[in-house]
């Protein structure tokens, strides 16, 4: 078909950030754009039900829990009040229903159209939506697909309105429990059960694995688990599920017992499940094209996001790992320039992990464990937020940052923080290690005083002072 009988020059299904920055993108390039979303909003799971919302929920449980707070009412003989769901999530709904007319204003003032519907593939650049107002049948030079994730529901585990919850559903939680099994020491599973640890919650942890977050560098992960215990979260790892009951106290409140492989049977108000995602696909008519997905419904693209049909382009949660917001956005971006003739240098290798617990912590390049298994020669720099003054005066003396170099050309390699800021203090690094600095750069800069950025200047000065004694051993 001629490029000109063609009605857009990009249709996106989907509106969550890896299809907002397409379509912003191709529009900015002066494109005849429409995205198709099934939700009455715009902004996909990541405004709705993921990111967005769990973040706020953090910060509500964090600013309603502050020990600042909860030591003044103890000053005055005041008993804390232990916070309802409905307080926690009242700052939510607020929050995602600005960051959804932020989409849509976007989406506006880019001249984007914006079609409700179920979007499926019909054929050659031909793009089928059962919307409210009827079907329409759109023709596209490109089509990127973006449909996102869902939340997997493992063996035969079913979602329950009244205790059964996934990543999801779980704000949508008629009350706060008192007891709250997650079963799933991921991402999602270990943000959630710190959140609702802070808020008083007894929560139990559960995985198949012998450690949560096995990617991220394990002596920060160790401090994470380590001051989790501190909020009484409890740890069953190497366990699996084998079976869950639901059953009614005589106080007519319910309850779920689940059954271990093991033997084990742990009990709680609530169960939150998060065992993995899966690709938004079935509705997608994939098979009309010639594509198909696997076993996860994710579908397998090139480095510029490219599907094994020329005009078909996926990003985001579709295409699976790593599944952030953040790189979901830049791969949607770099898809259209490609779509386009724009020329663009890819992904960057050192994008960073933003993990949203209480504390939080945060990850770009390189761990310990990967540098061990390559043989590649390195040394590392602690800085703890207990010797820093900005540490002190925020009150939080259990944070650290880890900085990992080259032992040879002293360039960084990794940076790993636990605490206060840690998600915005990696970007630090991500770039130090994007523009090739290293050891050299921190020893010679000069941070404000106080923040918690000067620990790279410390962590810098622990791993000189490392290289020093190794040196002199070895004279």
């Amino acid at each position: 078909m001629p490029e000109a009988e063609f009605e857009y020059d990009l249709v996106v299904i989907g509106s969550g950030p890896a299809g907002q920055r397409a379509a912003v993108q191709a529009s900015k390039l002066g494109k005849r754009v429409c995205v198709v979303e099934k939700s009455p909003h715009v902004g996909g799971a990541c405004t709705e039900v993921g990111t967005i919302p769990s973040k706020t929920f953090r910060e509500a449980v964090r600013s309603l829990t502050r020990r600042s707070l909860m030591l003044s009412m103890h000053a005055i003989g005041a008993r804390p009040v232990r916070p309802t769901m409905q307080a926690l999530l009242s700052r939510v709904h607020s929050v995602v229903e600005r960051e959804a007319l932020v989409v849509h204003d976007q989406f506006d003032r880019n001249e984007i159209e914006v079609i409700r519907g179920l979007g499926s593939l019909d054929g050659p650049n031909r793009v089928s939506v059962d919307g409210v107002e009827g079907a329409r049948h759109l023709t596209a030079r490109f089509v990127l697909l973006a449909t996102g994730s869902r939340a997997i529901m493992p063996g035969e585990t079913r979602e329950d309105a009244e205790c059964v919850f996934t990543g999801d559903s779980i704000l949508r939680a008629p009350r706060l429990p008192r007891t709250l099994l997650v079963i799933g020491a991921g991402v999602i599973g270990i943000e959630y059960a710190s959140m609702f640890a802070c808020a008083g919650v007894q929560v139990t942890v559960m995985d198949k694995f012998d450690r949560p977050l096995g990617f991220i560098d394990h002596e920060i992960v160790d401090e994470l688990v380590h001051q989790m215990r501190r909020s009484q979260v409890t740890f069953r790892l190497g366990e699996e599920v084998a079976g869950a009951d639901k059953e009614r106290t005589a106080e007519g409140h319910t309850r779920v017992t689940v059954t271990t492989r093991s033997g084990k049977k742990l009990t709680a108000e609530m169960v939150l499940v998060s065992a993995g995602r899966t690709g938004n696909v079935e509705s997608l008519n994939l098979g009309s094209v010639g594509l198909q997905a696997d076993d996860r419904g994710r579908l397998h693209v090139d480095d510029r996001f490219r599907t094994s049909v020329p005009w078909i382009f996926a990003a985001g949660d579709l295409i699976g790992a790593p599944g952030l917001a953040a790189t979901s956005y830049e791969q949607g971006r770099i898809a259209a320039c490609e779509m386009f003739g724009v020329p663009h240098p890819g992904m960057s290798p050192h994008w960073p992990f933003g993990i949203y617990s209480v504390p939080e912590l945060s990850s770009a390049g390189q761990t310990e464990e990967q540098l061990t298994k390559e043989c590649v020669p390195y040394e590392i720099g602690i800085a703890r937020y207990s010797e820093s003054a900005r540490g002190q005066i925020r009150g939080d003396d259990s944070g650290m940052m880890k900085l990992i170099f080259h032992r040879e050309s002293r360039k960084l390699l990794g940076v790993h923080c636990i605490g206060s800021q840690a998600t915005e203090l990696v970007h630090i690094g991500q770039a130090v290690m994007a523009l090739g600095g290293g050891l050299d750069y921190f020893l010679s800069t000069v941070f404000n005083y106080p923040t918690f950025a000067e620990c790279y200047k410390v962590a810098a000065l622990n791993c000189l002072n490392r290289l020093r004694a190794v040196d002199e051993a070895a004279k």
